[in-house]
């Protein structure tokens, strides 16, 4: 007698196929994302200037304000490429609104959306757990570091490209990852989450 197990919900057929609802709230949650990329790009160097002084370096715990969108939205949405898309997008509003950065928003909002990704597939889109939040947040925080580091601070020596990297894996836990995290479950409670499982699990857990 031999018995066949259920079909999670997080592994039957099609559960990684993108709905048109999908496309929708990642495409308006990724545009609201890249509003708050623009008051960030301008409240950015008033905000670390002090810290930077302190210690160079140290301005990178800011960076997280732009690294948010991608795990947001790959937590919302649970799909592949939700993360790159929802970082992406919100790059591409803030370029064309107009920054300080100018096209490179885009290099530095599909890196980043890169990292936040890759955590999310490490994980088989099928924990969406606070610390599988914080990796991803961290992750696009290494990626930050990167990008900046070669195309910002080239030629850095070791000490700032320590405390820089260090600082952005920080404000990327915690600004990308914990506050995304605390954010999903906030909507989730108004029932705005409804037609996802991001916002039916979290209403069943409460």
């Amino acid at each position: 007698m031999t018995t066949t197990a259920p079909v999670s919900r997080q592994t039957r057929p099609g559960h990684y196929r993108w709905r048109v609802v999908d496309i929708v709230v990642a495409a308006v949650l990724g545009v609201a994302s890249g509003l708050v990329f623009v008051a960030w790009n301008v409240a950015y160097t008033p905000l670390s200037a002090p810290f930077e002084a302190l210690l160079p370096g140290l301005q990178a715990l800011f960076g997280g304000g732009w690294l948010f969108a991608g795990v947001l939205v790959g937590l919302v949405i649970r799909k592949p490429g939700a993360a790159l898309f929802g970082e992406l997008v919100a790059a591409t509003v803030s370029a064309l609104v107009g920054n300080q950065w100018g096209a490179s928003t885009l290099l530095s909002g599909l890196v980043q959306g890169l990292g936040a990704e890759l955590v999310f597939l490490i994980f088989l889109y099928s924990s969406w757990r606070l610390y599988v939040a914080l990796f991803a947040g961290a992750a696009s925080g290494v990626a930050l570091a990167i990008n900046d580091l070669i195309n910002w601070y080239p030629g850095s020596d070791l000490p700032f490209i320590v405390i820089y990297t260090v600082s952005s894996v920080i404000s990327g836990a915690v600004i990308a990852g914990l506050l995304s995290w605390l954010a999903v479950r906030g909507l989730a409670r108004t029932g705005a989450l409804n037609r996802f499982a991001s916002g039916r699990e979290t209403t069943a857990d409460v």
